[in-house]
């Protein structure tokens, strides 16, 4: 797991060129989303070693000389390119770019989600509102608006948050199936997904899906078109109100990025709501990304940067936790975690809770 209680070991010139890049990171961004959008890292790749010239390029993009050029500069100090008897070549960082799909989910959820939003990160922390969420609309979260979005974001919110769910999945499921459940509680389930891999792992599992009204209206035609209509329904709630009531009957509850959505406060009242609706055999399996259990550096940092996020677009007070601060919320709900996976997917880890025995 990565680690931090040393200095990073870095040359002083080497640390103040990183200043610059993070005084410079937005042009940066811009950049290689436009390098990208104008298929001009596409085109230098699509010559391998030998490279192409400028003119060539130029040829082959829709947009002028002058464009090309100052974006290949850029693509050169980024080291996304580099020039072999001057024709440019697609370098590694270029080469992902183009062709990983995280980088794509990342790179687009950043630009249609986030980037204007993240101007106002100062007075969303000095509020604890999501301030650059006005950008879109006047909602107090951005779930209350997901389905109002424009189609750009709303497509590169989902897709972003599927991504990375999608990946565990297939991991998760035997895991959940394997104490043969029978009815599946989905607090905040969204459109569906979750639900819809369940019927497919299980064809006569019943599915309960927990969440605000507009994600329930899609669920209810994803589970039409799917034929699912009779396993999958959907319990309405705004689980912000700590009046509303729990869907009971369940004898499995799942929380798949969920509760990083919500502040510690919130989650403790989520979680105290859960355990009262939980019997002696009711099993809680939270899926989460803790940023402290992820196996390599770069997952931390995708993974604290979503954080972000949360603060300036999604609710201002929620992000992406610490297993530890996790696990105390979860004890102080009168749960405890029976069993704990790490590795499941994109970064995943997996808490299967159950209730405190009577003491």
């Amino acid at each position: 797991m990565i680690s931090y209680d040393k200095p990073y070991k870095i040359h002083a010139f080497d640390a103040k060129f990183d200043a610059q890049k993070i005084a410079f990171a937005p042009v940066s961004f811009q950049a290689a989303r436009c390098l990208v959008k104008f298929d001009i890292l596409k085109h230098i790749g699509s010559t391998g070693e030998e490279g192409i010239s400028l003119d060539d390029l130029v040829s082959k993009c829709a947009i002028s000389e002058y464009g090309v050029s100052v974006l290949v500069d850029m693509g050169l100090s980024m080291r996304l390119i580099w020039v072999h008897k001057s024709k440019y070549v697609l370098d590694k960082t270029g080469y992902f770019l183009v062709h990983d799909n995280m980088a794509k989910r990342n790179l687009n959820f950043i630009h249609d989600v986030c980037y204007l939003g993240l101007f106002d990160l100062d007075k969303s922390i000095e509020t604890g509102d999501p301030v650059g969420l006005q950008v879109f609309g006047d909602w107090p979260t951005i779930y209350q608006g997901l389905k109002d979005l424009p189609s750009d974001a709303k497509k590169s919110w989902f897709e972003f948050d599927h991504f990375y769910s999608d990946q565990a999945f297939p991991a998760v499921l035997p895991l959940i199936f394997a104490h043969k459940p029978t009815h599946i509680l989905d607090v905040g389930g969204n459109t569906g997904k979750w639900a819809l891999k369940c019927i497919e792992y299980q064809p006569d599992i019943r599915v309960t899906v927990m969440d605000l009204p507009g994600q329930l209206a899609v669920l209810a035609e994803n589970a039409r078109r799917a034929g699912a209509e009779n396993q999958i329904n959907g319990f309405e709630v705004n689980l912000l109100d700590e009046e509303a009531g729990f869907f009971d009957g369940a004898d499995t509850i799942w929380m798949s990025q969920f509760l990083d959505c919500f502040g510690e406060n919130e989650i403790l009242s989520i979680l105290k709501r859960t355990a009262s609706v939980m019997k002696k055999n009711t099993r809680l399996f939270i899926l989460e990304t803790f940023w402290d259990r992820q196996p390599h550096e770069a997952g931390a940092y995708c993974v604290n940067a979503t954080s972000l996020y949360f603060t300036a677009m999604a609710n201002g007070n929620s992000r992406m936790y610490h297993s530890n601060d996790m696990q105390k919320l979860i004890r102080a709900a009168g749960l405890y975690v029976e069993e704990d996976i790490d590795e499941l997917g994109l970064g995943h880890t997996l808490f299967q809770c159950r209730l405190k025995p009577d003491e």
